[in-house]
């Protein structure tokens, strides 16, 4: 409905009758996602000045968050400069992402009338009396503010406003229903899927083409056992309606197949090593609470294919350099040693490996230490753009602190033969406004489920020690 001139003089808010909710945006959301303009299907969004002005005040720098500012000032202006006689009726956005709604712009001065305790002069408060505003000219609709920042929704609630997180960045409501890669198949799995069964052996292993009920729920590439006196571990390697092709797994738990003298300890971690030695899966991914071996077994797998098979030729480590503590300032020296710092599990790790072969010696060790460091390189997060990496193993370390934006950033950094390996706990996610649903690590393993050249295992048994063991599960 198009407004009369002589209204939208008085206040350019949207009209009450007006179809849809209004949604404020908090400045936090833009900074945090600039897509979310295009986020509210058929509802309209307003955009308060102090928004603007936050947007202009963080738009310096090379930080994500400067790079969202910027991005999303550029949406704005495209929008305004497409309809530019339309800033009081509403903007059309564009049907980008199922939205259809409007995009309103404050042009003239609110009046805000807040309680007594809340200073005026601040920016938060300022969109507190944007959405008062709003909300008491629009009774015939819902306006909603929608901030990450969680005091800001406090007190939006207090003063009887309706206040939300941003939930469109979220893969998932709840952390427990994240794809776990591996399947547990009944005891009785033969008994309904196994008549008419087909099997055949390619490159040592053997495929069985199954068919019945739960081959319907089937992920390609999810890794499938059965405990009892059938035990089996298998990996799902096609499906086609209730047909599927189930694929054996190479036993590394036995001592003649260890890799670069590690062996798997349970379920989880022979799983985790088909994936990484696999040829054919380009992206790993790997989670599970500290001492579940997410770490050694990448390491050990990249160092086998590196130096014995040459698949590779070298291994690329990288994290992301969030500090749990203090941040203890700049760092001196080169690109490699300034993030030897965060590199203490790669050392860790790496002695172990190397302690694994008891027939080298002394001398022999401190050569093999001297290769497998040799063919490791520590990179930056920072200088990852425009780079193509080609015959890589990539590591991604820590990863559930990256964004969705930073991770498609690194994975499109693979070049012809490259493996990316992801690795990390969404437990334990250190990045203001990231959180299980919405780290970069959980879209990834979402988005990649079912690709036949990805691989997924979520790790729940720690090896490291019975203490660490313990205390990740009572502290």
């Amino acid at each position: 409905m198009t407004e009369k001139p002589a209204r939208r003089r008085r206040s350019d808010a949207p009209a009450p009758a007006a179809a849809g909710k209004l949604f404020v945006l908090d400045t936090n959301v833009l900074m945090h996602d600039p897509t979310s303009l295009f986020r509210f299907e058929e509802h309209d969004i307003f955009i308060p000045m102090t928004t603007l002005e936050e947007l202009d005040n963080n738009k310096k720098g090379m930080s994500e968050v400067a790079r969202n500012a910027r991005q999303a000032s550029r949406f704005m202006e495209e929008l305004v400069a497409a309809a530019p006689d339309s800033i009081g009726d509403g903007i059309p956005l564009p049907r980008r992402n199922g939205a259809s709604g409007k995009l309103f712009l404050q042009t003239e001065a609110i009046p805000g009338d807040l309680p007594p305790g809340l200073l005026p002069g601040r920016n938060d408060n300022q969109i507190l009396a944007v959405t008062m505003h709003l909300a008491e000219r629009n009774s015939a609709r819902q306006v909603i503010l929608v901030s990450k920042d969680i005091n800001m929704r406090i007190k939006a609630r207090a003063l009887r406003l309706a206040a939300e997180d941003y939930f469109n960045d979220k893969v998932l409501e709840d952390s427990d229903l994240l794809y776990t890669g591996i399947r547990e198949l009944p005891e009785d799995f033969w008994d309904r899927h196994g008549k008419g069964m087909e099997s055949w052996q390619e490159q040592g292993l053997t495929y069985y083409k199954v068919q019945g009920p739960l081959c319907k729920s089937m992920i390609v590439r999810e890794f499938v056992y059965i405990k009892g006196d059938a035990a089996m571990q298998a990996r799902v390697h096609s499906t086609e309606g209730d047909t599927a092709v189930l694929c054996t797994l190479r036993d590394y738990a036995n001592p003649k197949h260890s890799v670069w003298g590690i062996t798997a300890r349970n379920r989880e971690q022979n799983f985790a090593l088909n994936a990484l030695m696999d040829p054919e899966t380009d992206f790993v991914t790997l989670l599970g609470q500290a001492g579940t071996g997410k770490t050694l077994l990448t390491l050990a797998a990249g160092l086998l294919q590196t130096l014995e098979y040459k698949v590779y030729s070298e291994i690329i480590m990288t994290r992301v350099t969030v500090p749990v503590g203090e941040d203890i300032g700049f760092l001196p020296g080169t690109e490699e040693e300034k993030m030897t710092p965060w590199m203490g599990a790669l050392e860790d790790n790496l002695d172990v490996l190397n302690k694994s072969d008891d027939e080298a010696g002394e001398w022999g060790r401190a050569a093999t230490r001297d290769l497998m460091r040799s063919r490791i390189k520590i990179k930056s997060l920072n200088f990852m753009r425009g780079r193509t990496f080609i015959n890589k193993f990539l590591i991604i370390d820590e990863a559930q602190n990256l964004t969705p934006k930073q991770m498609k950033t690194l994975i499109t950094r693979a070049g012809p033969g490259t493996k990316v390996v992801c690795l990390g706990n969404i437990a334990q996610i250190d990045t203001p406004y990231l959180t299980e649903g919405s780290s970069g690590l959980t879209y990834v393993v979402d988005r990649f489920k079912g690709w036949p050249h990805s691989g997924h295992v979520t790790l729940t048994r720690g090896e490291r020690s019975r203490l660490a063991e313990h205390a990740a599960e009572v502290l």
